[in-house]
C-alpha cells in the first residue's frame, strides 16, 4: 500500500496566521525590539537550506546550482563514453557554508544521478515524471524549471511551458507556491504571478564575460553571449528571487510545519502496524473494554498510588 497517497493534504495542516485585531496600547513596551533579537540570533546561528536537483544527466544541474549561489557548490563530472549510465537511483549530497555580509548559510545540495536518463521527455511530462512529482509534492516543495532554455525559441519555450502547466493541472500536482497557502490578497497577487511563470525557463553559467564594458555571467555562443541575469534572455532571476530573496523563509516554514508534520503522522501510523514487542506503548485511546480489564485496572491503581506519593 502506498502510504504517500493516504497522507493528509499539505494545505490542511499549515498553522494559520493570527487574525485577532490588536488591542489599543497606552504606550510602547518594546515589542519592536524582537526584530533586533531575531536579527542578532540569525547573524550568530545562520540558516540552513536543502535543495535536491532532479533531471537527466547533462542538463546542467551542477552549473545551475553554482550560478544560483555564485559559488562552486557542486563540481560537475565530465561526461565519458566509457562510463555506463547508472541503473539505480542513488542520492549524492554535499554541504557548504556560504557567507554574505556576515550572514552564514549552510547549503546542502542533493543530486539524483540516473533519474530519467532512459526517458525522452522533450515534448511533455512522461509517466515516470508524473508519478514522481505526484509523490514528491506531498513531501517537499517542488519548483519545476526548463533547463537549457537557450536551446528553444521563444515560441517553443512558451508552448512547452503551456504543456507542462496543463500536465500539472490535469494530474493535480501542486508545485510551489501552493495556492492554498496564500494568506492574504497580497500573497495571492504575488504568488499568482509566480505560478503563471512556472516552470521557469533558465540558463546556467558560472563564467563571466565582458559585455559593453561590464562583466556578466553568461554562456558564450557563436551568436553572442546569453546573459544569465538578463530577464530578456532567461528567467533565472525569477528563480533566484523565489528561492532566496522573497520566499526562502516561507519554503523553510512549509517544510517544517507542513511536510515534516505530515511525514511524522505517516510514520506514527505505520508504527502501530509493527509487531508489539517489549516496551510497546499504545498511543491510541483505550476502549471501554480495555479500561475495565484487570491489567488496565492494575495500571490505573499503580498510577493513582504514585500520584498520592507525589502529593505527600
Amino acid at each position: 500500500m502506498d502510504t504517500l497517497r493516504q497522507s493528509p493534504s499539505p494545505c490542511s495542516s499549515r498553522p494559520s496566521s493570527p487574525r485577532t485585531p490588536p488591542f489599543e496600547m497606552f504606550g510602547p513596551v518594546g515589542i519592536e525590539a524582537v526584530l533586533d533579537q531575531l536579527k542578532i540570533k540569525a547573524m550568530k546561528t545562520g540558516f540552513e537550506f536543502n535543495i535536491m536537483v532532479v533531471g537527466q544527466s547533462g542538463l546542467g544541474k551542477s552549473t545551475m546550482v553554482n550560478t544560483l549561489f555564485k559559488s562552486k557548490v557542486w563540481k560537475s563530472a565530465m561526461p565519458s563514453l566509457e562510463v555506463p549510465t547508472p541503473q539505480t537511483l542513488e542520492l549524492h549530497s554535499v554541504s557548504h557554508v556560504i557567507e554574505e555580509k556576515g550572514l552564514k548559510l549552510k547549503l546542502t545540495v542533493t543530486d539524483t544521478p540516473g533519474f530519467g536518463d532512459q526517458i525522452n521527455n522533450d515534448k511533455c511530462l512522461r509517466p515516470l515524471d508524473i508519478e514522481f512529482l505526484r509523490r514528491l509534492c506531498r513531501t517537499v516543495n517542488v519548483v519545476p524549471v526548463i533547463a537549457r532554455a537557450d536551446s528553444l525559441t521563444i515560441e517553443e519555450r512558451e508552448a512547452f511551458r503551456s504543456r507542462i502547466q496543463q500536465n500539472l493541472k490535469t494530474h493535480c500536482i501542486e508545485v510551489y507556491p501552493q495556492k492554498c497557502f496564500d494568506e492574504d490578497i497580497n500573497d495571492s497577487i504575488l504568488n499568482g504571478k509566480i505560478r503563471e511563470q512556472i516552470p521557469f525557463a533558465v540558463v546556467g553559467a558560472d563564467q563571466e564575460h565582458l559585455v559593453n564594458g561590464r562583466c556578466v555571467l553568461g554562456r558564450k555562443t557563436k551568436w553572442g553571449i546569453i546573459e544569465v541575469e538578463n530577464i530578456a534572455h532567461c528567467e533565472f532571476l525569477l528563480l533566484r528571487d523565489l528561492l532566496i530573496r522573497s520566499h526562502l523563509q516561507d519554503l523553510k516554514d512549509i517544510t517544517h510545519n507542513v511536510h515534516y508534520e505530515n511525514y511524522r503522522v505517516i510514520r506514527l501510523n505505520e508504527s502501530h502496524q509493527l509487531p508489539r514487542g517489549p516496551g510497546w506503548v499504545n498511543l491510541a485511546p483505550a476502549s471501554p473494554v480495555q479500561l475495565t480489564s484487570p491489567g488496565c485496572l492494575k495500571v490505573r491503581r499503580r498510577a493513582q498510588k504514585d500520584s498520592k506519593d507525589d502529593e505527600c
